[in-house]
């Protein structure tokens, strides 16, 4: 346990200077970390032992968490250090954090899998709540794997994570330049437009499908268009223009599943 640590009560301490540079996307790119927030996100990085860097906790926090703490200690080397309130609120980029930060290690493969069942592409994706939504439903339906160009909100932004619910470390997730590998894939390559002939269940999802989803606002490129093996559209009341597109990302997902069951 963590009794006799000496809790850091100043912001300007090192530890915390440290955690409130990676509230800036181009530090938590340069130090190849990022942040995790709150128990249940750490909760899950214990569970799969995902590599942590350093923690720190509120007293009140170690007092409630006994078993977690001990999780966490052999994952950091027992590097966990105790703050103020006030100190652990300035290292966090949540409002009111509860009571955990953690830094971890960005670990991500270059590999680009070959064998997909079930996945989903996003080209340009800007809005960390909606890359949040769609991990966490893909994490829900059993996709084997998300891509995300990287010209989008990064994976482990704060706001991303916290839309995932814990779900981020259920699921590989690769960051690729472009999407073109997809076609040496042996799936059928799905994009969405309204003006395709097919609604979206009648196409045949059983077969190894990868779905192809883009920018909020201009949707794929021309690129990645030509890509989809097959094009779909999702049927919309008269005056609807579109969908958000991780809730369209869910209908895809969820009618793939749908046709999937015994």
């Amino acid at each position: 346990m963590l009794e006799n640590s000496t809790i850091i009560i100043s912001t300007k301490n090192p530890l915390a200077k440290q955690f409130r540079k990676l509230h800036q996307a181009k530090e938590r790119r340069r130090q190849n970390v990022f942040l995790l927030e709150g128990t249940h996100l750490l909760q899950e990085a214990c569970t799969v032992g995902y590599p942590l860097l350093q923690a720190a906790v509120t007293e009140a926090w170690v007092h409630n968490h006994g078993a977690l703490l001990e999780r966490l200690q052999s994952l950091v080397d027992d590097d966990v250090r105790l703050v103020s309130p006030d100190v652990l609120s300035s290292m966090c980029t949540t409002v009111n954090p509860d009571g955990i930060v953690a830094i971890a290690r960005r670990v991500q493969t270059n590999h680009f899998s070959e064998t997909v069942s079930l996945g989903v592409a996003l080209e340009r994706l800007q809005d960390p709540g909606n890359l949040g939504t769609v991990i966490r439903t893909a994490a829900a339906v059993g996709c084997d794997r998300i891509w995300l160009t990287n010209d989008s909100v990064d994976l482990d932004h704060p706001k991303v994570l916290r839309a995932t619910a814990g779900q981020w470390f259920r699921l590989p997730m690769q960051t690729v330049t472009t999407l073109d590998n997809l076609s040496a894939l042996d799936v059928q390559l799905v994009a969405t437009t309204p003006t395709a002939s097919l609604n979206y269940w009648d196409l045949d999802l059983q077969q190894p499908t990868v779905f192809l989803m883009g920018n909020e606002g201009a949707g794929l490129s021309q690129q990645a268009m030509a890509l989809a093996t097959q094009t779909v559209k999702i049927p919309l009341a008269a005056d609807v223009e579109s969908l958000n597109v991780a809730i369209a990302t869910a209908v895809l997902l969820y009618e793939a599943k749908r046709q999937r069951q015994p």
